[in-house]
């Protein structure tokens, strides 16, 4: 069987946050920070680049590490980390990589002659004087670079803006030249941030953080991260630096504001802050966002979901799924590991992987892994106490008349499993408390069509979840 695509997109020991997707010579390459497993900061890795047929968004390959933390000349020590960047092609044809590294303000730039080889510094981001952006007197601190490459200038989106920051205006473009440093018009703001959205229309969805840019036809698809965080909106104009009016939401990485098949305001997993960018791949659109992982915010996970444009340009909001990348349901035969859980809760509902600080405590559920950053350990459930629920969309079901599930833990109980996260049970498969992977059975039938799957433990303890299997 041909290999399925799923979210995370990439292996479960990978945690490749921010992507920017950009395809290049007929294969999507994506580009983000890196996060560590069990890290203790974000973006603590160096930059790695992943690929994948335009036309095949399963088949994703790793191309190493493209950049070291180390190799910018302000970093000689690595105290410093590579936060989100983003790539463009030069005029020259070359490959530009634009980043900040997270304790100083300007922009750094390194190039490289293809796409994902070895980019070597280059310098920064300038004015014709020679200062760096976000040095001069008056200069908005730089952050998250967004890049659009049109004939010999580049575009270059940025900023952080925090709630109740009035120092921080909103969202930054400035133009550069074709040497990729010299800035030819100074930066404007195009978004505003929280305390400057009065009246604007981006009330409630000001500017926080992650601009990306691409444009449709002849329409600039601004994306950003709003004063929420959870949530991916976006603005358009016809013009690239001015002009932007708010559209809406894409995707949340909780699922707010969805109400097709729960209520609009009740989160179904763990949020934080998101970032991801558009591509259009073998004719169809994709939003790449991240998912939070380890009950931490610090070990970020890429995620895929195709999206659509109406006739008047706006994008609908998307829900967040298991299937994302494969551009239509997972066949409902076989096991599946748990750690594709998109749903993933408890009958107390969060909406932040980090409302208690960057972590969460332990009455909650995590995707989790053994083993230390970089084993290629494959990922699982943790911590499932009484009423923890882990929900997987969508399958293509037929003739489904036994489920097993493979499970772990000091735990007595049962798992109901649904195909509504708030319908009933078509049945419960019983576990018991075991140090060691089990595999646990009932006679479930799933109705046949495209369903979703829901997994609620019951009990005392708590469980690990592995795998579900339908047959």
């Amino acid at each position: 069987m041909k290999k399925q695509g799923v979210n995370p997109y990439l292996p479960s020991w990978e945690y490749i946050p921010d992507g920017e997707p950009h395809v290049f010579q007929d294969r999507v390459y994506v580009y983000g920070s890196h996060d560590r497993y069990n890290g203790h900061a974000f973006c603590l890795n160096d930059y790695v680049c992943w690929s994948a047929p335009a036309n095949d968004l399963a088949e994703w390959r790793y191309e190493g590490v493209i950049y070291e933390k180390t190799d910018d000349p302000l970093n000689p020590d690595g105290r410093m980390c590579l936060y989100a960047p983003d790539v463009t092609c030069g005029p020259d044809g070359r490959y530009y990589l634009y980043y900040v590294l997270d304790k100083v303000s300007v922009v750094s730039v390194a190039v490289c002659d293809t796409p994902a080889g070895k980019y070597e510094f280059y310098g920064y981001v300038k004015y014709a004087d020679g200062t760096r952006l976000g040095d001069r007197a008056g200069d908005q601190p730089q952050f998250d670079p967004g890049v659009l490459t049109e004939g010999d200038l580049t575009y270059l989106y940025t900023g952080f803006c925090a709630i109740g920051d009035k120092s921080r205006s909103g969202a930054m473009a400035t133009i550069i030249g074709s040497d990729m440093l010299t800035i030819i018009e100074e930066p404007t703001f195009i978004l505003p941030s929280e305390p400057y959205s009065k009246g604007t229309g981006f009330e409630g969805h000001a500017f926080f953080e992650a601009p990306s840019i691409r444009k449709r036809g002849d329409t600039y698809y601004f994306v950003y991260s709003s004063e929420v965080m959870h949530e991916l909106c976006y603005a358009t104009s016809k013009h690239p630096t001015k002009g932007f009016t708010y559209r809406g939401v894409i995707v949340s990485n909780n699922d707010l504001h969805i109400d097709t098949y729960k209520p609009a305001n009740k989160p179904m997993y763990y949020g934080g802050n998101n970032h991801g960018g558009m591509v259009e791949a073998n004719g169809q659109w994709y939003m790449f966002y991240h998912r939070h992982t380890n009950g931490t915010s610090f070990s970020r996970q890429g995620c895929i979901e195709p999206i659509k444009f109406l006739e008047d340009g706006t994008i609908p909001q998307v829900e967040i799924t298991t299937s994302g990348p494969n551009g239509g349901p997972l066949v409902g035969r076989g096991e599946y590991p748990a750690y594709l859980a998109c749903h993933l809760f408890t009958n107390k509902d969060e909406l932040y992987t980090g409302t208690y600080g960057a972590w969460m405590d332990g009455r909650f559920p995590k995707i989790t892994q053994d083993g230390k950053d970089g084993d290629e350990e494959v990922g699982y459930i943790a911590n499932m106490r009484d009423s923890a629920t882990a929900g997987f969309k969508y399958f293509q079901c037929e003739g489904v008349k036994r489920v097993k599930i493979k499970a772990r833990g000091y735990a007595q109980g049962s798992f109901e499993v649904k195909t509504a996260w708030d319908g009933p049970s078509l049945g419960s498969i019983p576990v018991d408390f075991t140090n060691v992977w089990t595999t646990y059975a009932a006679d479930i039938t799933v109705p046949d069509g495209v369903q979703a799957l829901y997994f609620t433990y019951t009990g005392i303890g708590n469980v690990s979840l592995a795998s579900f299997t339908l047959e």
